[in-house]
């Protein structure tokens, strides 16, 4: 009997989620970085073997918004929770009840969906924190599974894809059994781009950073041609993007080009700019322009 389903990740951001779905799939497909809210759409990352198909849904975490994009994200993360055979909730062990886990509990508390709670970085708390946010966690929400793991070195998360499959119903293989993720070569450039830019610019400039992929053409030999602009909301982050003698932006566009060759399977020639769009998240066109609509 062929099982097959779909899960979505929920939890605040920077808990994990996007590092558990990449453990799990053994492949980078989601954009991992040390800030928060780095994660602004829904990816499906397809797990297949022979017995069954599990796509995770990797959502945006559930914040409080700032703006219109943060609007977005957040509502992206809710509206998937009634629309999937699983919920996997993940936390970090903080001894208490971070702020954020009550809203998204109160989130969960009327699904007739299974739930799994997930407490990831067990590495980083004491045994005491961990042990006192599973028992805090697990008079708030009915459950299904707790599970206290370390996403980043795979601890406790070598049975969880077997724990997932009894929750899966009997159906078909929607994706073809080698096919990884149902997104575009380029949403995959581009946010590829948008990660390098957040690991090396740290805390220099906000979240205002966006990456627009302007042309994206394969070459006969396999080889690919791609433009990109990163969009920021101010003309000093435009400096600071570019870089002294624009080193910052040279070396972007290298650790982006060297990932790409791998998933694009080619010599990859790629060209970046930097352009200013003021106050672009509480922009509904220039959301929608740059992909981010409802």
């Amino acid at each position: 009997m062929f099982k097959s389903g779909f899960i979505t990740v929920v939890g605040r951001p920077n808990v994990g989620k996007s590092t558990l779905i990449n453990h799990l799939m053994g492949a980078k497909l989601s954009i991992v970085s040390n800030k928060p809210q780095t994660t602004r759409k829904n990816l499906n990352a397809i797990y297949t073997d022979e017995d069954a198909q599990i796509i995770f849904v990797d959502t945006p975490g559930i914040h409080k918004a700032q703006n219109k994009l943060g609007e977005y994200m957040v509502n992206v993360a809710k509206e998937t929770l009634n629309q999937v055979d699983l919920v996997i909730f993940i936390t970090t062990a903080t001894g208490g009840i971070h702020p954020g886990d009550a809203k998204i509990m109160e989130e969960l508390k009327g699904l007739k969906t299974p739930v799994f709670l997930l407490v990831n970085k067990i590495d980083e708390f004491t045994q005491d924190k961990v042990a006192k946010t599973l028992e805090l966690y697990a008079k708030e929400v009915d459950f299904t599974e707790i599970i206290p793991i370390s996403a980043l070195k795979g601890k406790n998360t070598e049975d969880l894809l077997d724990m997932v499959k009894k929750f899966m119903p009997e159906g078909p293989m929607y994706y073809p059994e080698d096919m990884v993720a149902d997104v575009h070569l380029r949403f995959m450039a581009a946010e590829t781009i948008r990660e390098k830019a957040l690991k090396l610019l740290q805390q220099e400039i906000p979240h205002g950073i966006a990456v627009e992929i302007t042309s994206m053409k394969e070459k006969e030999n396999g080889n690919w041609s791609i433009e990109a602009d990163i969009i920021c909301e101010k003309d000093s982050h435009k400096g600071i993007i570019i870089g002294k003698g624009g080193q910052t932006l040279k070396k972007i566009g290298t650790w982006a080009r060297e990932d790409m060759e791998v998933y694009l399977e080619g010599k990859v020639d790629l060209k970046t700019f930097v352009k200013v769009r003021k106050e672009w998240r509480d922009n509904q066109a220039l959301l929608k322009e740059l992909g981010y609509k409802e």
